[in-house]
């Protein structure tokens, strides 16, 4: 019909459905402008498994051991949700916020390379939000006219917001960002050269754990207390602040019983007396964050844990600082406002590479770190959701992905894992225990929202991977060197690794891709291409498949997409992969790190894994619950959707277009008729 017949009313009446997008899904008729003012809230738990088998959250709810998620499947529809590859936390929270695969948005990985610059510094990295080249689902519903949250949200950082609060993104280059630090006796100790790289933040940044020398007791300290041996001391510095430790006995029993550490800023005005497996209160003190060219002094707070001390004065310390300040908040006054009203933040345990893994006593502060975390982070969602009150939050926790790929869980939890059944009953009973209380206190977080959420309320709940037993490290860089296409030497003192670029044609850098040139690797990268390039690269393909565990003759290749290929194969950018992007199976993950025998296989300290693996493995499923207007009651979604088809779904329900071309669905089973 020509649409000049169509009658005004009826033009009308179209127009108001279409621009509003929801009249017809919420069943009632309200107007566009009420429509607009529908809220959300979505909470995203970095790393939270679900799967239908091992952790299916589901039959947990019914059991009732998670009332909120109960509560959320009676009230709206449930089901799982598969990653995109390489089901890495950045690729997947910019799929779940844009609704398009990697090849759209171009977040291919945490650290990407790209061509015209040197492979041996991270490019672009994939936290920030200037690695995403499309528009988020928090700048769309700014747009709408909502007031926008995020809390602690991968991809958020450096912030897009121009009216909302954006508070802590996570590793997007943005602010100081201070991280918790170990420092350990360095003294008779081995650990330092094996530790290598991986006592850095991812490996290039600033030092997740320090060692140091403690030394006979400087003669400046003032009104220490007595010690019944010689007591010795050693300085803490990290971020330009230097505190004192004073290792003493306080036992008169006639041995060498170095049991209490005395924290000094200034060998005076002790900041703590604590012994092992204690934590100090928050303290004040003053840190340095370089912007640019100009150092800032930023004050502060920050809590000590003694995680190990030895009677011979071996010592294991955690500083685990305030993560908000003005400049890590916008607007930078919100960091005030929101340590008045809930306290300093802890906004996640343990870092990547974890630290946290290598002694028992690591377990009980993991715990206990984890817990503050989850304090934390509930008290923050609570003044948010009554407090500030904005129509959108949007949050993730990073703790469920820490606890999963830690070292002290998944291997007696997930039967495919190699150590499962070094575990008794009694043992695994304690661990599921644990794990259980971590999920016991997403349930709970989820409580504050749905307690808070009226009938004009979206309430989303979920993840962006989960994780899977890892039982061996696949070091493919030794394997480079073994067939002479990498070169290098490792520091002897530090276990770093010096990478010789000229003599280096073949080298893996996280989380999937291998890089290949015939003529060398040195200066700024660029694609090569020729015969002698398509012979090598085939030279590594052939390698890559026919690498075998030697213990147990699994290949622990699943697939092997040249550049060309990777856009159909696995939905990833050409422009930032390497030549080659690998697949490994379950059970086995590629580790970047070099060591002087040159082993390939070994055992990880870590059991949890995810990157590079299929996402249809159902280890890295995760659960996806939506409740408000317009959406089905007690529905269980029949097919397990992906991520990017969240977006859309959320965006409909909410009555807004998508601000990207995005590749995701609505999920139309879940919208009630």
């Amino acid at each position: 019909m020509n649409k000049k017949a169509i009658p005004a009313l009826l033009i009308l009446a179209g127009w108001m459905i279409i621009t509003s997008g929801c009249a017809g899904v919420h069943g009632n008729s309200k107007t566009h402008g009420e429509q607009e003012r529908i809220k959300l809230y979505w909470f995203i738990p970095d790393g939270m498994r679900a799967e239908p088998d091992l952790f299916n959250i589901y039959r947990w709810a019914e059991e009732g051991r998670l009332p909120n998620i109960r509560k959320m499947m009676e009230q709206g529809s449930y089901g799982f949700a598969m990653p995109v590859f390489p089901s890495h936390t950045p690729v997947n929270f910019a799929t779940l916020l844009t609704g398009q695969t990697p090849k759209k948005h171009l977040v291919a990985d945490g650290p990407m390379h790209v061509e015209g610059r040197p492979l041996s510094r991270v490019a672009v990295g994939g936290f920030s939000s200037a690695a995403r080249k499309t528009e988020p689902i928090w700048v769309t519903l700014e747009k709408s006219g909502r007031t926008v949250s995020l809390l602690s949200l991968p991809g958020s950082t450096p912030p897009e917001l121009e009216q909302g609060s954006t508070i802590r993104g996570r590793w997007g280059g943005w602010g100081a960002d201070f991280h918790a630090v170990i420092f350990e006796e360095a003294a008779n100790n081995s650990r330092r050269p094996v530790h290598g790289r991986e006592a850095k933040l991812f490996t290039q940044g600033p030092a997740l754990t320090e060692y140091v020398f403690s030394r006979p007791v400087d003669a400046r300290w003032v009104d220490a207390p007595r010690s019944y041996s010689p007591p010795r001391e050693a300085e803490l510095s990290h971020y330009g602040a230097t505190v004192y430790a004073y290792l003493y006995d306080s036992t008169d029993d006639g041995k060498v019983n170095l049991d209490r550490i005395l924290f000094s800023s200034g060998r005076k005005n002790g900041i703590a007396d604590i012994g092992a497996g204690a934590w100090s209160g928050w303290n004040a003190i003053d840190l340095s964050w370089k912007f640019g060219n100009e150092e800032r002094n930023i004050p502060t707070r920050f809590r000590i844990k003694v995680i190990k001390l030895r009677d011979d004065g071996f010592f294991r310390v955690r500083f685990l600082y305030d993560n908000l300040n003005e400049y890590v908040t916008l607007p930078p006054s919100l960091a005030s406002s929101l340590r008045t009203a809930v306290g300093p933040m802890v906004d996640f345990v343990d870092n990547f590479p974890p630290q946290l893994i290598a002694y028992p006593e690591d377990k009980a502060a993991f715990l206990e770190e984890m817990h503050l975390s989850f304090d934390w982070h509930t008290a923050a969602v609570s003044h948010l959701v009554k407090d500030v009150r904005p129509d959108v939050l949007i949050h993730d926790i990073y703790s469920p992905n820490q606890m999963l790929t830690s070292r002290w869980w998944m291997g007696a939890l997930d039967p495919a894992s190699s150590t499962y059944d070094a575990v008794g009953d009694a043992e695994r009973a304690a661990l599921w225990n644990e794990v259980s209380g971590m999920y016991r206190r997403l349930d709970s977080m989820l409580g504050v929202l749905l307690d808070n959420a009226d009938d004009r309320t979206v309430v989303v709940l979920s993840s962006d991977h989960g994780a899977c037993a890892l039982n061996r490290a696949v070091r493919l860089n030794n394997l480079f060197a073994q067939k002479g296409w990498l070169a290098f030497t490792l520091n002897k003192e530090t276990g770093d690794p010096v990478i010789d670029w000229e003599k280096t044609k073949v080298i893996y850098l996280k989380m999937d891709n291998i890089y290949v040139s015939p003529s060398g690797l040195a200066g700024n990268w660029h694609r090569a291409s020729g015969e002698a390039y398509e012979k090598l690269r085939g030279e590594v393909i052939t390698a890559l498949r026919e690498l075998a565990d030697p213990d147990t003759g699994i290949r622990p290749v699943e697939s092997v997409v040249k550049w060309e290929d990777v856009e159909t194969a696995l939905d990833l950018p050409r422009e930032r992969v390497g030549d080659l992007t690998i697949v490994n199976k379950v059970g086995y993950g590629w580790n970047e790190e070099m060591t002087e025998g040159k082993e390939v296989f070994s055992a990880p300290l870590v059991s949890g894994y995810k990157q590079a693996i299929d996402p249809r493995e159902k280890c890295l499923w995760t659960p996806f619950m939506i409740v408000g207007p317009g959406v089905k009651k007690n529905h269980r979604i029949e097919t397990v959707i992906g991520v990017q088809d969240q977006y859309p779904t959320i965006l409909h329900l909410l009555g807004v277009r998508p601000g990207t071309d995005i590749d995701g669905r609505v999920v139309k089973e879940v919208l009630r008729e």
